[in-house]
């Protein structure tokens, strides 16, 4: 992990190491994770750093510990969102306050390990874009794990992530790829979508995962959910197509029955037509209707949401001491 040869003011300098760090409901648990930072970047001699905190309209004092961390350190910067946006219009808010060389994601509870995150700027002095902390073992409920494998076959379906790539919180990836990230200024951002677009040289790297010490994760299945629907919603037209198929599929299926009734009809005269079997056909197919109606008013939504200019998020107040020189 050496340093620049050509840096930005000519002589030789360390690269600048941002973390990003979403924060919600974590008064308990942040200024542990800060600490953490703190000693694993004395032992990685060719960065330096600075830390981005972004309080998501937590409810509890989480805003005010991130303003106690940020007195007296010229390397700390805290944001204050006005009302919840959610992790990635958090991550959005971070990625344009960071001025790093490299930039660093991780969570606020510590189950992310920040003092591994050497294992990902190693590896990206290997000449990837984006690395991808993959854990051996994790430490989620069953409800979150269940969770981040819809994720996973919903990235892999319908964004195109590779099968044998593995995506997480837990990430690093270079400045131009941040600065890509934050051209998109639509609202539900999805930073999954926007790195799959921006470059294609992603690695992973093993770390540990932790068990959560504190709290239970701030992630309802409504916004699983919501996760999931905005993902591939903004950043695919597959759900159109596949709702083309099933209209297809459906109307020659209907098709076919109707044939299948008429000609069982003129074969056995005295075969009754089923009102019930009628009905059941009716309603399937209506349901059917519904489902691809509602999809395609989701996109629609969206596109009216976007031309009324909807905020990505709103930052209520900042402070930052960070030196202005960088």
């Amino acid at each position: 992990m050496g340093e620049l040869e050509t840096p930005r003011n000519g002589v030789n300098m360390k690269q600048l190491v941002s973390f990003v760090i979403p924060c919600y409901r974590s008064a308990q648990t942040i200024g542990r994770v800060v600490k953490e930072i703190d000693a694993a970047m004395k032992k990685l001699s060719g960065y330096a750093y600075e830390i981005v905190l972004v309080n998501d309209a937590s409810p509890d004092d989480t805003f005010d510990v991130i303003r106690r961390l940020c007195e007296g350190r010229k390397d700390i910067c805290g944001v204050n969102l006005a009302r919840n946006f959610g992790q990635h219009a958090a991550l959005m808010a971070g990625f344009r306050q960071a001025r790093g060389d490299v930039v660093v994601c991780l969570d606020d509870d510590g189950q992310t390990p920040a003092d591994e995150a050497g294992k990902l700027l190693a590896k990206l002095e290997e000449g990837y874009d984006v690395v991808y902390a993959k854990y051996t073992h994790k430490r989620h409920s069953f409800f979150r794990n269940f969770g981040s494998r819809v994720n996973e076959l919903m990235t892999r379906i319908m964004l195109g992530k590779p099968k044998e790539l593995y995506v997480s919180s837990y990430f690093a990836m270079r400045r131009f790829v941040a600065q890509e990230l934050i051209r998109y200024e639509n609202p539900y951002p999805y930073v999954i979508g926007l790195v799959l677009r921006a470059t294609k040289k992603i690695a992973n790297v093993e770390v540990t995962h932790r068990e959560r010490e504190i709290g239970t994760s701030g992630y309802t299945i409504g916004k699983l959910l919501g996760l999931w629907f905005n993902g591939f919603t903004a950043f695919s037209v597959k759900p159109l197509r596949i709702a083309t198929v099933i209209g297809v599929v459906s109307a020659c299926a209907g098709f076919l029955y109707g044939i299948y009734t008429v000609v069982k009809k003129f074969l056995n005269p005295a075969v009754p037509v089923g009102f019930s079997a009628l009905m059941a056909s009716i309603v399937f197919f209506c349901g059917l209707i519904l489902l691809m109606l509602g999809i395609i008013g989701e996109y629609i939504g969206r596109i009216y949401i976007s031309m009324n200019n909807s905020p990505q998020y709103v930052i209520r107040e900042c402070v930052d001491e960070r030196d202005a020189e960088r």
